[in-house]
């Protein structure tokens, strides 16, 4: 019977890695769908060798920061408990991997290629590992100092700041960083409009996403006795709300639309293994009503080019997520308890503070020393022939 749990739990969390793995599609498809047409393929090279990079540097890197488990010794060791150890590695590596993924949303079609590589190398390798550490392993004694402090630790299930809001708000640093892009916004103070190029390939990427979510959320558990159906509903009542509210507040706006739902899922996160079902349907509308709402206002007004709208959609969703566990996960409120508002508003503050330094340091130090920004003829030619050397529709190069 041992053997037998050991064997399902391997299976569980390997078919959360697989399902989360998938997700990177999504994140492709995403971008895909939203930016011009001279940058698609850009998009789609970037997520995948975003994720190769990932890979090795939380292989050799990262997880060992977080978890002080390393990889150099005999191979006879990994295969203890049937090789759990491992498959628990490659789903934490897909976790660590979607900050890439978030990032290049954020800062598509004017970033360079190979200094964004080397961003996603130093990110994955030690940004995102501190954080996921302090949280998710007791690192440095800050989850006993908030418990002991507010009476209990930071509560993040499934990573609505670990992941998504620390990827965001690196997102920001970088977007700042990089400035916008040529010709969005002119002297004068008016806006050009960028529409999205395919809105079906946007439609397919959010719901890639959505459906690699439930991987996302209920294998968060890492084992098959702790696994929640509460998780499960709990997503899917978060998805929705999300997507009414982008529909309402986004005025139906098909852009809006498919990220609603992408807006709940983040926001839901953290606290999805604690929220009743209405509760966390609470939580995906205000998340969704959130992003359109300061998507419009730092597009608009701020002028702030993110493309994706990655840092109101990941970075401010996440730490709404992060508070809203204490909130909507108290037993006043229907959920189960174990958590504290404070806790939650201190870890969500802690890990914004993260990305932001960690975001503008990377970010900062790669554009002093090397550049970060495609040159103003690469970019009015578009990433796809200046970087890539082929469209994404190369019917002119196939007639011969």
């Amino acid at each position: 019977m041992e053997q037998l749990k050991t064997s399902g739990d391997v299976l569980f969390v390997l078919l959360g890695a697989i399902m989360v793995l998938a997700m990177h599609a999504g994140f492709a498809f995403l971008e895909v769908g939203t930016v011009r047409k001279k940058n698609q393929v850009n998009a789609l090279v970037k997520i995948l060798t975003d994720f190769a990079v990932s890979a090795i540097a939380y292989f050799f890197i990262g997880y060992g920061i977080a978890y002080g488990i390393h990889f150099f010794t005999g191979a006879e060791t990994f295969v203890q408990r049937g090789g759990y150890d491992l498959v628990k590695f490659f789903f934490l590596l897909t976790f660590a991997a979607a900050i890439p993924a978030i990032i290049s949303g954020g800062i598509a079609e004017r970033a360079r290629f190979w200094p964004q590589l080397a961003a996603t190398f130093l990110i994955v390798g030690f940004v995102y590992p501190f954080f996921e550490g302090v949280v998710w392993n007791g690192n440095f004694g800050v989850q006993q100092w908030i418990e002991s402090a507010f009476g209990f630790p930071f509560h993040d299930f499934a990573g609505s700041v670990v992941v998504h809001a620390v990827g965001g708000w690196v997102a920001l640093a970088a977007v700042v960083l990089l400035g916008a892009r040529r010709g969005r916004y002119n002297k004068d103070g008016g806006i050009s409009a960028h529409p999205p190029s395919n809105i079906p390939f946007l439609a397919l990427g959010a719901w890639i996403l959505a459906v690699g979510w439930f991987g996302f959320n209920v294998m968060s558990a890492q084992t098959i006795d702790r696994i929640s159906g509460l998780v499960a509903v709990n997503s899917l009542m978060a998805m929705v709300g999300g997507t009414l509210a982008a529909l309402a507040a986004g005025r139906n706006d098909p852009g809006f639309v498919h990220n609603g739902p992408l807006a709940g899922l983040v926001a839901v996160c953290a606290g999805s293994d604690l929220m009743h079902p209405i509760g966390a349907l609470l939580v995906g509308l205000v998340a969704g009503a959130l992003f359109v709402w300061m998507f419009t206002l730092t597009q608009n007004r701020w002028k702030i080019d993110d493309v994706l709208g990655v840092w109101p959609l990941h970075g401010l969703c996440g730490a709404w997520g992060g508070i809203a566990a204490g909130i909507f996960g108290s037993k006043m409120l229907g959920g189960l308890g174990g958590v504290s508002i404070l806790s939650q508003l201190v870890g969500t503050l802690g890990g914004i503070a993260v990305a932001l330094i960690g975001g503008a340091l990377v970010y900062g130090v790669l554009k002093t020393l090397v550049g970060i920004r495609m040159d103003a003829e690469d970019e009015f030619n578009g990433a796809d022939l200046s970087i890539h050397k082929i469209s994404a529709t190369a019917e002119r190069e196939t007639l011969w």
